[in-house]
């Protein structure tokens, strides 16, 4: 088990939000945070703590006014920490090899491979041909619907006929290297993690995965721990205090 940072981005500034509320009209989302430093000082920052395997996550779709600035700040923290993180948002076969050129070390997709409800094989296969499966990773972020958790997309908000299973988890592991996982509903909450979510995940332990959504406290990182059987890497965001929470930054960092 292992710190991954994140570095999200949302209309062109390093921002920590409420998953659940991301809405693309209007270029909406309930803020918990809003940086004054740009990417590339996190990025920085995580180079000198020599993190790896962190993610930046570009929250705004391709067609908003805000998108290029968006762009412009995680092209920023690439090129401040070439090779040690990952990038996420937007993401396909056509411009994966571009981020991978900027420093990316893998690129984080979704709603190229689950289109319109389904689970695309064809594009998943187009895209580890493409970059290899070792610079892919999955992001299967879901939401509780009907008693199953459900991959949605479009920074989350369109559900996907997918429910995330160890049989399902089994089958997109051979097109990747690592998965990525928010639990939607609690992101941004501080609230508590999704458990049966984790206990799932941390009992398939295949891959590397890793967990965001809900750590609020050391306690509850511990609490994540014991679920998880130390087999899930984790994030932490809007609990942290380099984001305006309370958690110390130094003593995830350190672990």
């Amino acid at each position: 088990m292992r710190f991954r940072p994140c570095i999200d981005i949302h209309n062109g500034k390093v921002k920590q939000i409420v998953g659940g509320t991301l809405k693309d009209k209007g270029n909406q989302a309930v803020t918990n945070f809003s940086s004054e430093m740009d990417a590339s000082y996190y990025a920085e920052m995580y180079r000198k703590d020599k993190l790896r395997g962190g993610h930046i996550i570009l929250l705004n779709a391709k067609d908003s006014e805000y998108y290029e600035a968006t762009r412009q700040q995680a092209l920023s923290a690439l090129a401040a920490y070439p090779g040690g993180l990952q990038i996420g948002g937007g993401i396909c076969a056509d411009n994966a090899q571009e981020y991978l050129d900027a420093g990316a070390s893998h690129v984080i997709v979704t709603s190229w491979v689950f289109r319109n409800g389904q689970l695309k094989w064809d594009n998943l296969e187009c895209l580890a041909n493409t970059v290899g499966k070792a610079h892919v990773v999955l992001d299967l972020s879901c939401r509780k619907k009907d008693g199953g958790y459900y991959i949605v997309t479009d920074r989350w908000q369109k559900f996907t006929d997918v429910v995330l299973t160890e049989n399902i988890m089994d089958r997109l592991s051979e097109y990747c290297d690592e998965f990525l996982v928010h639990g939607v509903d609690v992101e941004g909450k501080a609230s508590g993690v999704e458990e049966n979510l984790v206990k799932m995940m941390g009992e398939w332990n295949r891959i590397p995965v890793t967990y965001a959504g809900g750590i609020g406290s050391l306690e509850e990182l511990k609490r994540f721990e014991i679920l998880s059987g130390g087999n899930l890497d984790f994030t932490i965001g809007s609990a942290l205090d380099l984001f305006g929470g309370t958690i110390p930054y130094e003593i995830v960092a350190g672990l």
